[in-house]
């Protein structure tokens, strides 16, 4: 079952934390969490993708659209603890130009703050 398994805030960032299949129903899900965020004033995200194995296009497609609304208020998507066919997938995508990727959430929350 693909959802979003936690998300907190640390600082000023808000980390989203996935399990399962980044596919149309979790990309929109996160796309979600985000807006309810950004209504906020949040501008800053992390999402922790350790237990997310696999993702197609339309998850990251939206991914893309939160990206472009982001960059609109001068915010800032970050992902961390990709699986390699992930990170080489949101490479081949053109996202990791647009975003940061670190290894662990600590490094990215330490490259974040």
């Amino acid at each position: 079952m693909s959802k979003v398994i936690n998300t907190t805030q640390e600082k000023s960032i808000v980390i989203i934390a996935t399990e399962g299949y980044l596919n149309k129903d979790l990309g929109e899900e996160i796309q979600s969490i985000a807006q309810s965020h950004i209504v906020k004033g949040s501008t800053i995200f992390l999402i922790n993708l350790s237990r997310s194995n696999i993702v197609n296009s339309i998850g990251a497609s939206i991914l893309i659209e939160l990206i472009e609304e982001l960059q609109e208020i001068n915010g800032q998507l970050v992902f961390c603890e990709l699986t390699p066919i992930i990170e080489k997938t949101f490479k081949i995508m053109g996202l990791t130009k647009y975003c940061a990727v670190h290894a662990t959430q600590d490094e990215a929350i330490s490259a974040l703050s």
